[in-house]
C-alpha cells in the first residue's frame, strides 16, 4: 500500500513539472525592439494624447515593445521605465544605445580586433545583426561599421 502512495506522489510530481515546463515554453517570446523615427516623440503615462506627458524621446532611441494597442504602443526603455507612445512615431529600424561609458567599435567580433571608432554613453548605433557569442554588428552615424560587445549596449 505504501509503494502505491509513493508511486502516485512521484507521478503527480512529474505531471506538475511537465505542465510547468510546457507553460514556461509557451510564455517564451522574442523581444521586439523599435526605435523613435521622428526627431522627438512624446512618451505618456497612458495611451491618450490627454494623458500626462512623462518624457520626450530623441530620434533613434531604442525601445522594447511591451503591448500594442490600436495606435499606441507600450514601451520599455533601457532603464526599465514603461510608457506609452503613438505608433506613428516609431520605426522598425533597429538601434542600440551605448550603456557603457565608452565602447570600441571593432573591425571583427574579437577583443583584439582593430578599433574603428568609439562611441560614448547614450549614443545610438544602428543594429545590423547579432553575431552570437556576445557581439553585435552596428553602424555608427559617421559610417563606421563594426562590432561592439552586446553587454555594453541596450536594445539587442
Amino acid at each position: 500500500m505504501q509503494k502505491w502512495g509513493m508511486l502516485r506522489a512521484g507521478i503527480h510530481a512529474v505531471a506538475i513539472f511537465a505542465v510547468a515546463a510546457w507553460a514556461t515554453m509557451g510564455c517564451a517570446r522574442a523581444v521586439d525592439y523599435v526605435s523613435v523615427e521622428d526627431n522627438a516623440a512624446v512618451l505618456y503615462d497612458a495611451p491618450s494624447l490627454k494623458a500626462k506627458k512623462i518624457f520626450v524621446a530623441s530620434r533613434y532611441l531604442p525601445l522594447e515593445q511591451v503591448v500594442n494597442l490600436d495606435n499606441w504602443v507600450k514601451v520599455r526603455d533601457s532603464s526599465g521605465d514603461l510608457a506609452w507612445v503613438e505608433k506613428r512615431a516609431l520605426s522598425n529600424k533597429r538601434f542600440v544605445v551605448v550603456t557603457a561609458e565608452v565602447v570600441a567599435i571593432r573591425k571583427a567580433p574579437d577583443e583584439k580586433a582593430l578599433v574603428l571608432a568609439r562611441a560614448k554613453q547614450q549614443v545610438a548605433l544602428e543594429w545590423l545583426e547579432s553575431s552570437g557569442a556576445g557581439w553585435i554588428k552596428v553602424r555608427h552615424r559617421d559610417g563606421a561599421v563594426g562590432y561592439v560587445k552586446s553587454s555594453e549596449v541596450w536594445g539587442d
